[in-house]
């Protein structure tokens, strides 16, 4: 078993030959006791891998490819020459630290994807399993291209959905998105893009930094968050660069961002200690390597010292840094000698500056006295309140240990010495390893992965001053488990910060994206009438039933208002006033043709056809009554056959007295003296009669097949429905004015021709004006009735009526009372005779 830690210079500079590495990063130090105490603890267990004892050599990488893959193969092959450390053989029965020079079968390291891509291409021929801790690119997934490699951290895209799915839990609808110029950022965002499509979230802007270039990278990415409507900003780099990126932003004093964090700087102690980032940083909410404890960890770490580890040279590194005196015991390596530093995935394919301080030369410190101690010093070092990195170093060693405890539990005939272990053999029993963790977890392989799980953390400010990590939630494969309550947020509130392109649309509007713009922007539209929308930021309106409509806000349909032609509006009383007044005026008539009966204008042409006219008339003002009012079934039926019958009546009286003056004056000429006695008093009733009958049959029929009823007309009257008489039948409301305007064109044109006729008095003449008016009236209904809207229908009608009524009464009987009640001299028979 084999575990590769890395060390970095602290001022890197890319050369081609191995340059020594400087400076001391605790976590990678903490890794290493892991792996060692893991072993330690396996070795102590009675039921895996009993009688068989683990060791482990460890060579440092200092974070260089090529030293990586030079230790790698060393490993693989057996040569420990140029490796000075803690070594022994993969699994047999010596102890930890005895000599060894058999090659290793599985190696843990590889902490960076491109380490980790590197090693499985060169040792995949080999079939040598490697278990990385924090290697998490999506690609190491392909077991086409990568079958010997596992790891015990999650593949990028589990983090990646995880904040997609925050974004969509909180309605961030606005985000803005800074990526490191390499595999890990392009893929965590395009896994974010995936995610988010269709869910009413979307990018404002993508900023790239590149490590070479992060001064002028960061200033760049600072000034697009400070230009940015977004308020949620999502960060997929290395802790380094957004340290960097935040000190630009403290310096244009942009503290009012929440910003979103991969679990690549999440945990970072870096910024989380440091005073000139804390405005910026506050309420960071991130996903970070899940956390966990090791039982008895922190007592090992503290029980670490150099006089009972005296060949352990990375403890004496530490130790010096630490306690500024000499041990004595810092180990030499063909490899740089150097204490360990991390590189971890996904950022940058480079080493970034190491953290801690040059040490100091060995000569110029004092010897240590040996009571020196981790007993009681509170130290990052020795704090395990939360292990993440360490945890899955952790992990892959009860990995490693599980497959070889299945392929060393075999048959006696097929059984491996624990001394001659195959690297293909424990590759196959790697991808079948399935146990339960000290800590209660089961555990196992997805091909190369292992089931997604991360801690949701919380940047929280404290009383004291520097921000304080709090886990606030976890995620479990696919599944947000989160208490929202606890979030402490960039704004030091409860409330969840609010990032929109477009404010949401209020109830009664709809949205409309803006042309060429992404879809979470756009303008809000009010509904049109008869619409409405009654949810924020609806995407469309929808219609009301047939029988309501919109209220003022467009928010709720209300049923419409009930609306016809009333006696108690403007309109009905006006026309009721119009119809009475008709009638009386009519009746007024009557009475003085009934009391100046045997006068000469009264007699004239059938003094009988007269009153009946009158009467008619009278009828006809009246069914004008019948029209207002809401409609019923009897009201509609009776409405059409008082109005055709009346008229009908009416007209059939006008054109029998146009007869009787025709006949009247033809029967004058020679040889025509007989002609009178067809047009007599009883052939003139009986024409009145069989012209009216006509008419009743046409109304009876159509009553009868398909007679008006009372109908809730919509149409174009908004928020009012009106309730009118609607012909179920336009035949047979076409016959009745057709046969009524038959009669009248025919009257009209023989009282035209009649016009001429030799008397002083003709009453063709008061007939002519009397129909050319109704004619008039009438063809003028047509197009009125057809375009006019609600119950304006009725009234048109109405009008028709009450116009064409007066026309005939004030044209045939006006004259004939102004003679009567004023100039009675005219009232006699030689008068009216007179040529």
């Amino acid at each position: 078993m084999n575990y590769i830690p890395s060390a970095v210079k602290q001022d890197f500079v890319k050369l081609p030959h191995y340059e020594p590495c400087t400076g001391l990063e605790l976590q990678s130090l903490k890794y290493m006791y892991a792996m060692a105490f893991a072993v330690e603890e396996i070795n102590r267990h009675s039921t895996l891998l009993p009688g068989v004892k683990l060791g482990y050599r460890i060579v440092d990488s200092c974070g260089r490819y090529p030293w990586a893959l030079q230790a790698a193969l060393s490993l693989v092959g057996g040569d420990t020459g140029g490796c000075s450390s803690t070594a022994s053989t993969p699994a047999s029965h010596e102890q930890p630290g005895e000599a060894g020079g058999q090659p290793v079968p599985l190696l843990i390291g590889a902490s960076a994807s491109t380490t980790a891509k590197l090693l499985s291409r060169i040792l995949g021929p080999l079939s040598v399993p490697i278990i990385s801790y924090l290697a998490s690119c999506p690609c190491l997934s392909d077991r086409l291209k990568f079958p010997n490699f596992f790891r015990t951290i999650p593949s990028d895209v589990y983090q990646a959905r995880a904040i997609a799915r925050l974004a969509i839990r909180f309605h961030w609808a606005w985000v803005g998105a800074v990526l490191v110029n390499n595999d890990y950022g392009h893929l965590a965002i395009q896994v974010f893009q995936d995610e988010i499509q269709g869910k009413g979230v979307c990018l404002d802007f993508i900023e790239t930094v590149h490590r070479e270039t992060i001064v002028r990278d960061a200033r760049r990415a600072a000034l697009a968050i400070q230009a940015s409507t977004a308020k949620v900003i999502l960060i997929f780099c290395w802790y380094t660069d957004v340290k960097e990126l935040f000190l630009e932003l403290n310096k244009m004093n942009v503290t009012d961002r929440q910003f979103v964090a991969s679990e690549a700087w999440s945990t970072s102690d870096d910024i989380l200690q440091d005073p000139a980032t804390s405005k910026v940083a506050s309420g960071v909410l991130g996903v970070a390597i899940r956390s966990s404890t090791i039982p008895g960890f922190e007592k090992y770490l503290r029980n670490l010292h150099p006089v009972r580890r005296p060949d352990d040279g990375f403890l004496g590194e530490f130790w010096e840094k630490e306690f500024g005196c000499s041990t004595g015991n810092r180990a030499s390596f063909s490899y740089p000698s150097s204490p360990l530093k991390a590189q971890t995935d996904h950022p940058s394919n480079f080493p970034t500056p190491s953290l801690a301080k040059e040490s100091v030369q060995k000569a110029s410190l004092p010897p240590c006295s040996g009571t020196e101690s981790l007993e009681a010093v509170q130290h990052p070092f020795t704090d395990t309140s939360q292990l993440r990195g360490a945890y899955n170093v952790y992990l892959a060693v009860y990995a490693a240990a599980h497959a070889l405890h299945s392929l060393l539990s075999c048959n006696i005939s097929s059984c491996s010495s624990p001394k001659h272990i195959e690297p293909i053999e424990l590759l196959q029993h790697m991808n079948g390893v399935n146990f339960t963790t000290p800590q209660g977890e089961e555990f196992y392989f997805q091909g190369a992965d292992i089931p997604a799980k991360y801690d949701l953390v919380n940047w929280q400010s404290t009383p004291e001053g520097p921000l304080k990590l709090v886990v606030i939630g976890h995620v479990d494969g696919f599944d947000l488990h989160l208490n929202e309550s606890a979030i402490q947020w960039s704004t030091e509130s409860n409330q969840v910060p609010v990032s929109v392109c477009s404010e949401s649309c209020s109830p009664g509007s709809r949205l409309a994206h803006r042309k060429g713009q992404p879809v979470c922007c756009f303008d809000c539209i009010p509904c049109a009438d008869g619409e409405i929308s009654n949810i924020t930021g609806s995407p469309d309106c929808e219609p009301c039933p047939s029988d309501h409509w919109s209220n003022a806000k467009r928010t709720a349909c209300i049923p419409r208002q009930l609306d016809f032609l009333s006696f108690d509006e403007t309109l009905g009383i006006t026309l009721t006033t119009a119809a009475v007044s008709g009638a009386t005026v009519t009746t007024a008539v009557l009475m003085v043709f009934a009391y100046y009966h045997q006068t000469p204008v009264v007699r004239a042409n059938n003094s009988e056809l007269s009153f009946l006219l009158l009467l008619s008339l009278k009828l006809c003002f009246l069914c004008s009554l019948v029209f207002i009012g809401r409609p019923s079934v009897w009201s509609c039926r009776f409405q059409q056959a008082a109005f055709g019958i009346s008229f009908v009546l009416c007209v059939s009286c006008l054109l029998v007295k146009t007869i009787v003056v025709l006949a009247v004056f033809r029967s004058a000429r020679p040889g025509a003296e007989s002609l009178m006695k067809w047009f007599g008093p009883g052939q003139q009733r009986g024409s009145v009669g069989l012209f009216t009958s006509v008419q009743v049959i046409i109304c009876a029929i159509w009553l009868s097949l398909s007679p008006p009823m009372p109908h809730h007309d919509i149409g174009f009257q908004g928020s009012v429905v009106t309730l009118k008489c609607a012909m179920a039948s336009v035949v047979g409301f076409s016959l009745v004015l057709g046969y009524l305007g038959l009669l009248a064109c025919t009257c009209l044109l023989l009282a035209f021709h009649a016009r001429k006729l030799p008397d002083n008095f003709n009453e063709a003449k008061l007939i002519t004006f009397s129909m050319l008016i109704f004619c008039v009236v009438w063809v003028a209904f047509v197009p009125a009735y057809i375009s006019s809207p609600g119950k304006y229908v009725v009234a048109v009608e109405i009008f028709a009526i009450l116009a064409s009524s007066y026309g005939l009464l004030l044209c045939i009987f006006a004259p004939k009372c102004f003679i009567i009640l004023l100039r009675p001299e005219k009232n006699t028979k030689k008068h009216l005779m007179a040529r």
